[in-house]
């Protein structure tokens, strides 16, 4: 049965355009609001005969309201780029709605489908709210997004609460200050894990006295030393030093980045490095980072780096460590985590692995550690065709709020946590063992399934009562470390892991956020593809050429990036940083 139009959500309309009207737009922008008011007078159109109602009085910055679809519930479609199915019937799924009056109906993509964004675009056909990724650029260029700086200011005090200080770098550009997304990625918080710039078997640290190398000649000592007493596993396989995983874009996380952290101690900047006057460089440019790739030439063919790093899939490389006979890695825990879980459920602890702090030599830092800074770019937006826009930013604004973050994070108290006498939430031992073990447990309870990719405080943020609000903490962390990780800390006289780490303090946060995820012009991302499809072959083939032969392959590798437009790339780059830190200038 479709309901009467009521007239609350004209009111949203009317809300919705005089918020839009009052800001002070660049001419740029007047497309955008074009397609914002036509969008909104044609969804007004439709529902004057019937559809859906409005919401509530939009004065209370918690529930949405009582309009929208059956039951007072405001469905608001989401389409999240990273996302997966979610029936929205979890309990905290549930608690959302029951606190916010919202449901989401998320969208997400199927199989490789990376042009659902473009598809948007081509037919002017929006959800309510989207995650876009790396493509939001592109929404933005066509008017998709709606400036929510007005909104904020009305129904977002969470949000400016939540980020802080960081707030201002939600802005898109000084010509161009209209905040589109709300980013993703935690504000503030503390590193209690870390995979570290390489990883290495516990049984080889052991064996090297617990001496965490500081450098790459230490570092290739102690494989080499450990291959020599034990050139095979129990099990009579061959042991293999190092191995890669480089047949498709994996090739960035195992191959390109761990070059900029172990040679520059640079901070991720995806393929950037970027210098103390803002200007960027694409890093395969730097000798440090070269001299990187001919050490590891140089293992290739000494038989320390696996001779099949190059042909292997990532599946082949999974399977590999799940063997136990590769001593260790250059990846990020969750790329490789699939192997290390066999290794776990063989009871074979002494072959998963340990990050460490590596870089090239004594002087260069591992900032694994470092805190970049509010990582923006990349965020939930509200579109113009939003039913609701107000609805929206309330959702959001709940999301940002303490008992958002709670709900989200921890799941509904008395079921998935606890409050001590002090106040402070705690889970039963049986809890997160479910959580660790069933995976199946974020889908089946709403824990930790909806937080991502909205705002969200980074572990180690305390609220009001003392408690974090993740699930994260030191505690925590310390109660879950396996006989390894304790042995090892033991032997460190350190609690945690990390603490052998260069700390967060010792650097400086930079004024722009991480490269990687900044929203760029389709010239520079078009350039920068073909950048990378550059170096992805010819730093293989670098590494995997003679010794002799190197140094010409790796001057070969720089002219054809030249010619490519690497100069044209690094110069549009330190532009769009330089806008960045204007920001906050």
């Amino acid at each position: 049965m479709c309901k009467k139009y009521n007239g609350v959500w004209a009111q949203r309309v009317s809300e919705s355009a005089q918020i839009m009207e009052r800001s002070k737009i660049s001419i740029m922008k007047a497309k955008k609001l074009c397609a914002l008011f036509l969008t909104v007078s044609l969804a007004a159109g439709l529902l004057g005969g019937c559809g859906k109602g409005g919401s509530g009085d939009g004065n209370d910055t918690g529930a949405a309201g009582d309009g929208g679809s059956e039951g007072g519930v405001v469905e608001l479609t989401f389409y999240n780029a990273d996302g997966e199915e979610d029936p929205w019937t979890d309990p905290v799924a549930q608690a959302l709605t029951e606190k916010t009056g919202v449901a989401l109906k998320t969208e997400y993509p199927v199989s490789s489908d990376d042009q659902k964004v473009a598809l948007m675009i081509a037919e002017q056909n929006y959800p309510d709210l989207i995650f876009a990724k790396g493509d939001a650029r592109s929404l933005i260029d066509a008017g998709a997004l709606i400036d929510m700086t007005e909104l904020i200011d009305e129904y977002g005090p969470n949000i400016k609460k939540l980020y802080g200080d960081e707030f201002e770098k939600l802005k898109y550009s000084p010509d161009d200050p209209s905040i589109y997304q709300l980013s993703s990625y935690a504000v503030g918080g503390t590193t209690y894990k870390n995979s570290g710039t390489a990883q290495v078997q516990w049984a080889v640290l052991k064996e090297n006295g617990y001496k965490i190398p500081e450098s790459l000649e230490e570092f290739e000592k102690m494989l080499k030393d450990y291959i020599a007493a034990h050139p095979t596993t129990d099990d009579g396989m061959e042991t293999i030093g190092i191995t890669l995983s480089t047949s498709d874009w994996h090739w960035m996380i195992t191959l390109g980045n761990p070059s900029g952290y172990i040679a520059e101690g640079a901070p991720d900047n995806g393929q950037w490095l970027v210098d103390e006057n803002y200007h960027a460089i694409y890093k395969f440019r730097s000798e440090k980072v070269r001299q990187y790739f001919k050490w590891l030439n140089r293992m290739y063919n000494e038989g320390i780096l696996d001779h099949e790093f190059a042909t292997q899939t990532h599946e082949d490389y999974i399977a590999k460590i799940a063997t136990g006979r590769v001593l260790s890695l250059f990846d990020t825990d969750w790329d490789y985590s699939d192997g290390e879980k066999i290794l776990k459920a063989d009871n074979k602890l002494n072959l998963t692995y340990c990050g460490i702090p590596l870089t090239m030599d004594k002087n260069t830092k591992a900032p694994s550690l470092m805190y970049q800074g509010l990582t923006t770019g990349q965020g939930v937006g509200i579109t113009t065709a939003c039913k609701d826009p107000v609805a929206a930013i309330k959702y959001l604004d709940y999301i940002c709020s303490d008992e958002g973050q709670v709900l989200v994070q921890w799941g509904i108290e008395g079921t998935n946590y606890f409050v001590d006498e002090e106040g402070h939430r705690y889970r039963t031992q049986e809890e997160i063992d479910e959580c660790n073990n069933n995976k199946d447990y974020r889908k089946n309870t709403g824990v930790g399934f909806h937080n991502y990719p909205f705002p969200c405080y980074g572990d180690g943020v305390e609220d009001a009562t003392g408690s974090t609000y993740t699930t994260a903490s030191k505690d925590t962390v310390i109660a879950e470390y396996d006989e390894e990780q304790k042995a090892a800390c033991e032997a460190w006289g350190v609690d945690l892991l990390v603490d052998v780490f260069p700390q967060a303090s010792e650097f400086e946060t930079p004024k722009y956020s991480a490269i990687w995820a900044y929203s760029k012009p389709v010239e520079f991302d078009e350039i920068g593809n073909k950048l990378d499809e550059v170096a992805w072959s010819s730093l293989i083939s670098c590494v995997i050429g003679s010794e002799a032969d190197f140094d010409t392959s790796y001057d070969k590798m720089i002219a054809d990036l030249e010619s490519t437009g690497m100069s044209e790339a690094e110069e549009m780059l330190t532009e769009i940083i330089k806008e960045k830190v204007a920001l906050v200038e």
